[in-house]
């Protein structure tokens, strides 16, 4: 049977797993009575389409937004007893993985891309395109919103952040702005974040292809849930969990995500026990960036391991 895109998540608004393809290509077939591990479920579409694809293998699935969570819970019922959910960050993958009962498994996924429902359904400022409260963490118990850190942190600090998590030329320019608005009044939604970032950027400055306010956004998003720090903690972890002969696909949408997976993988495929399976990643085609505009930077990446 060959699913649809959103197959098992029709809440999800339209959300399109991105490279399912590639994703179904690589990580599959698994053997029986085995376990895949998809570290950041989400919405359950990369989940629902690798159950269809297998035969009585058992899912374990991490994620840290509860309310994504309790929609793959939805989307993903009619596998019943085959599917584990655990409100988690991978970072905690091992232990996770031990308190499920998962030993070793033969194809893990991270997806580290946002939903098209987080960004537009979610309510927590993931997105400049509507205005919404400041916040930004995945998971609501997370001590520090994105507003927290805009309005408190030192100007030194906010421009390092934006440049390091952004790679954002006019770091220093967009920190001195947001510092001397806060001066005035909060910094407290996503519309008036929007508007000072491109304020503080010369039009002449401003990137053609993108909107200005595009690498303040996912820098703030990357401090306040602390992305790469989780991803760095996750990548050994699921390497050592991959059964012989089982691969660990990662979905990488920018260059400081990407690099640390390369990294990371080279140093695995450096030993005897793993091997780099796609020496350069695999990208969308025309065809699905047309039909789903936020594959465009997707890269997939695969680690095998030895048998």
């Amino acid at each position: 049977m060959e699913p649809t895109p959103a197959a098992g998540v029709p809440e999800a608004g339209g959300h399109e797993p991105v490279l399912l393809a590639e994703v179904l290509r690589w990580l599959t077939p698994v053997p029986p009575a085995t376990w895949i591990v998809d570290g950041t479920v989400g919405l359950g579409g990369h989940a629902a389409a690798l159950l269809e694809h297998t035969t009585d293998t058992r899912l374990l699935g991490l994620d840290r937004d509860p309310a994504a969570l309790a929609l793959a819970a939805r989307g993903l019922a009619r596998y019943g007893s085959r599917v584990s959910l655990r409100h988690a960050d991978f970072r905690d993958l091992a232990d996770e993985a031990r308190a499920s009962g998962v030993d070793a498994a033969h194809a893990i996924l991270f997806d580290l891309g946002l939903s098209s429902y987080q960004l537009v359904h979610g309510g927590r400022g993931f997105s400049f395109q509507v205005d919404e409260r400041l916040d930004m963490r995945f998971d609501p118990d997370q001590p520090v919103t994105a507003a927290e850190l805009v309005n408190r942190a030192p100007e030194p600090e906010l421009a390092r952040l934006l440049a390091a998590y952004g790679e954002e030329p006019a770091a220093r320019r967009i920190a001195r702005r947001l510092v001397a608005a806060r001066a005035r009044r909060p910094i407290t939604s996503t519309r008036q974040l929007a508007e000072l970032v491109t304020a503080a950027i010369p039009p002449h400055r401003r990137p053609r292809r993108i909107h200005p306010a595009t690498r303040t956004f996912q820098a703030l998003r990357i401090a306040v849930n602390d992305e790469l720090g989780s991803l760095e903690a996750a990548l050994p972890q699921a390497a050592h969990l991959l059964a012989p002969r089982g691969r660990f696909g990662v979905i990488a949408f920018h260059s400081l995500e990407d690099r640390l997976v390369k990294q990371a993988f080279r140093a695995f495929g450096r030993t005897t026990a793993w091997r780099v399976a796609t020496p350069k990643p695999l990208r969308p085609g025309l065809a699905e960036v047309r039909e789903n505009p936020r594959a465009r930077g997707a890269r997939l990446r695969v680690l095998e391991r030895s048998g």
